[in-house]
């Protein structure tokens, strides 16, 4: 649910977006901005957007409070309704490939020339001369090594993530201009950013290539104290990972051990919570304050 933010706190108050971008990352960001505050425009092809086909209450979601209008941008018509719009808009948020967007006349150079004080952020799936390549964020997590089995991962999460830096890059971008308009009566010119989504994975996958989440990683399985467990009706999740955290954990299961790398803390730990049932674990997380969550099956 959007959050009820004051206005005080909108830092995008007054700031005019609009959208070309479909399926996932565009929409998206567009919501995290007008959750900012920001006033959002989303002109859709004739067809409309693709999430609007495969996943209405998706589509729904994401254009809440999000202004809706068609545009044929292969079209003269469709061009000057663009253009139009883009007069009194601070900033387009795009998610075509560089090819796409010079064939409409919406590469960076022509839009700087007819519109120097917008701004763009460009949302593709790889930067630089990779922008051109096909992909999805199933083939940027595998990129990154996100991908670890045949399992698909849970969550969009490089599509999310680009949808984050690409809000990210809109706030950036009214920042940049207001330092540039401060001191002078003109009106500051735009910026281009680009957000790639594999970068947003790679950012992502940042823990395990710093070995946090590999199998040996503290957080990757190889410490008793964070991992998840059977338990005698379920899972439960535990994350008992400071060492005080730590303590309490084996003083309820009875585990002399203090040693959580050990393999014996493991199973003994791994025995100990099989027997127990999710509400018996839930009583002991309160009662002595230990972070855990347990999971149905």
């Amino acid at each position: 649910m959007p959050s009820q933010s004051a206005p005080s706190l909108l830092p995008l108050a007054g700031v005019r977006v609009l959208s070309l971008a479909l399926n996932l990352p565009g929409p998206a960001a567009l919501l995290r901005c007008r959750e900012m505050g920001a006033d959002c425009l989303k002109l859709e092809p004739p067809g409309g957007d693709p999430m609007g086909l495969y996943n209405r209450p998706a589509y729904a979601a994401l254009h809440e409070g999000i202004t809706v209008q068609a545009a044929d941008l292969k079209t003269e018509a469709g061009q000057q309704q663009l253009h139009a719009e883009l007069a009194k808009t601070d900033v387009l948020l795009t998610s075509f490939r560089p090819s796409a967007l010079r064939k409409l006349g919406l590469d960076w150079p022509a839009l700087q020339a007819r519109h120097p004080s917008l701004s763009q952020v460009a949302i593709v799936g790889a930067p630089g001369e990779r922008a051109e390549e096909p992909g999805h964020d199933l083939t940027y997590l595998a990129e990154s090594g996100l991908v670890t089995g045949t399992e698909l991962p849970p969550t969009l999460y490089a599509d999310m993530g680009g949808a984050l830096l690409a809000s990210e890059a809109v706030l950036k971008a009214m920042l940049l201009r207001a330092r540039a308009g401060t001191g002078g009566n003109h009106k500051p010119g735009g910026v281009y950013l680009e957000v790639a989504l594999n970068a947003s994975a790679d950012w992502l996958a940042l823990p395990r290539t710093w070995g946090l989440t590999q199998p040996s990683g503290a957080v990757g399985g190889a410490h008793a104290g964070y991992r998840i467990y059977r338990c005698a009706d379920g899972r439960v999740a535990v994350a008992a990972l400071e060492p005080h955290f730590a303590a309490r954990l084996c003083e309820a299961a009875g585990v002399t051990s203090r040693d959580m790398l050990a393999p014996a803390t493991h199973e003994a730990l791994a025995a100990w919570l099989a027997a127990r049932t999710r509400a018996e674990l839930d009583a002991m997380s309160r009662e002595r304050d230990v972070p855990l969550l347990t999971l149905a099956d």
